[in-house]
């Protein structure tokens, strides 16, 4: 019964998924799905990442409540439109589409699409988006066993991002042991470590997304 129940909404969520990468496709939009826990650094990452492409990236921002967050990234120069879910733990990709529409609507040339998934390291995981990258997010206060707690996320991302790097003096934290056990899961993916305080890291993040980006339009 529950893979009867489960299988109708997945299928509507990824035919959903598909029309959204399609159009993203069309707009030549490299679309990232940011997943990490409250207080990882989510938002200042973006802040951080806004410096760098200024008007080249919009962000759809995912929360249970407020739009704080897209307040935020509109004062560093990006627009950015607010999904509010008022209970759910993660975005889908109906949430996504109807955000999108309203944020083409504005008007813009954007290279990059950020999605700031809601916090938690397990719902979103199950839900394409449309993105291209699924983005994985660790902080130094978080410590460095999560990987392999939560393996659903972390073997799925294309990028693993460690943040605070600027704590590292003060916290417990092997970034070499995280990153590893990412790979152990997920041999391909990608990792940064970036400060959104000192922008240590950001510029080689951009970089990299950009870079992504070329390839998948060649595609």
């Amino acid at each position: 019964m529950k893979i009867g129940l489960q299988s109708p909404v997945t299928g509507r969520n990824d035919r959903e998924a598909a029309r959204n990468r399609a159009a993203f496709r069309r707009r030549g939009l490299f679309v990232f799905n940011l997943i990490g826990s409250p207080g990882t650094g989510k938002t200042s990452l973006l802040e951080a990442m806004a410096g760098e492409f200024g008007d080249a990236m919009a962000v759809i921002e995912g929360d249970v409540q407020t739009r704080r967050d897209a307040d935020r990234i509109e004062g560093k120069g990006c627009r950015a439109v607010q999904i509010e879910t008022h209970g759910a733990c993660h975005l889908d990709a109906s949430m996504v589409g109807r955000a999108a529409e309203g944020l083409f609507a504005l008007g813009g040339e954007w290279k990059v699409l950020a999605v700031e998934n809601v916090g938690n390291l397990i719902c979103p995981s199950s839900y394409d988006l449309g993105e291209n990258v699924k983005i994985g997010m660790l902080s130094l206060a978080e410590g460095d066993d999560k990987v392999l707690k939560y393996p659903s996320i972390f073997s799925r991302i294309g990028m693993l991002v460690t943040s605070k790097i600027d704590l590292l003096p003060h916290m417990d934290f092997d970034i070499d042991r995280a990153e590893s056990e990412c790979r152990s899961l997920n041999p391909g993916v990608s990792c940064f470590r970036v400060s959104a305080r000192t922008g240590e890291g950001i510029p080689g993040l951009c970089s990299h997304i950009l870079s992504e980006r070329e390839k998948a339009l060649r595609v």
